[in-house]
């Protein structure tokens, strides 16, 4: 009987085939499943309780946050408003962060808000969320003089912080997407500022989805933070615009 010829393709498949399968030999050994039933019992058990500990962050931003997020009808008066970054493009202010200036200049007009905090990253000469966020809002008809700008919130716990012991914020109306609502109230009432949350609607795209499965791996992070308070990126030396601009 003739044999089949060999093709290169198949000589290559040949030469892998044996690294293949002591890989998965090697794989094997590596990992090791319990052969009894108590040992595959104790198996099961470890890892409902990891899932379970994984869960532990997330309830705790639900438990904390849950009764403090409102709309922008609803939500109680304050003098300020917190608005967080959600980055530039072209810099100019990203569709999600434009939807979160649209919900603060909103308070501001119905008179929820006397003055808007804009939190974001300026690390770069060349990346300034805060100024592209004021340009935003004083194109929306809040005046220039009622907003105040941080050029160090690098992140939610950084925002939250500086708010309270850099601007003086006691009380605020937090501005954000639904998805990250819950962590910022938590976060910035662990930091001691006394706060709402105004969470706003998005259709759900790619970025929503993406938003809210980050959420899950950020809440493990917001409650170390709110445990261990750590010091933000940047402090700074205190600084008086929020109470100048309610002087105002």
């Amino acid at each position: 009987m003739p044999k089949t010829p060999t093709t290169p393709t198949t000589a290559r498949l040949r030469k892998v085939l044996p690294a293949v399968r002591l890989r998965a030999v090697r794989l094997r050994k590596a990992v090791r499943l319990p052969r009894t039933r108590r040992g595959q019992r104790r198996g099961v058990q470890a890892v409902m309780l990891g899932c379970a500990l994984a869960l532990v962050p997330a309830t705790w931003l639900y438990t904390t946050a849950d009764a403090h997020v409102r709309t922008v009808a609803d939500v109680p008066a304050r003098d300020v408003a917190v608005v967080f970054g959600a980055g530039l493009r072209e810099g100019a202010p990203t569709p999600y962060l434009a939807h979160r200036l649209d919900a603060a200049a909103e308070l501001y007009e119905g008179g929820k808000v006397r003055v808007v905090l804009v939190t974001g990253d300026n690390s770069r000469e060349e990346y300034d969320e805060p100024d592209a966020m004021r340009t935003y809002l004083t194109a929306r008809g809040v005046p220039d003089d009622r907003i105040v700008s941080d050029f160090a919130g690098f992140d939610t716990w950084d925002s939250c912080v500086r708010a309270k012991k850099i601007f003086g914020v006691e009380r605020a109306v937090l501005v954000t997407q639904d998805f990250h609502v819950r962590r910022a109230v938590a976060l910035c009432r662990a930091a001691g500022v006394d706060s709402y949350g105004v969470g706003v609607a998005e259709r759900r795209d790619v970025t929503w989805y993406y938003g809210g499965v980050r959420e899950l791996a950020a809440a493990g992070k917001a409650a170390l933070d709110a445990v261990t308070r750590p010091d933000p990126h940047f402090l700074g030396p205190v600084e008086t615009g929020v109470r100048e601009a309610l002087a105002g």
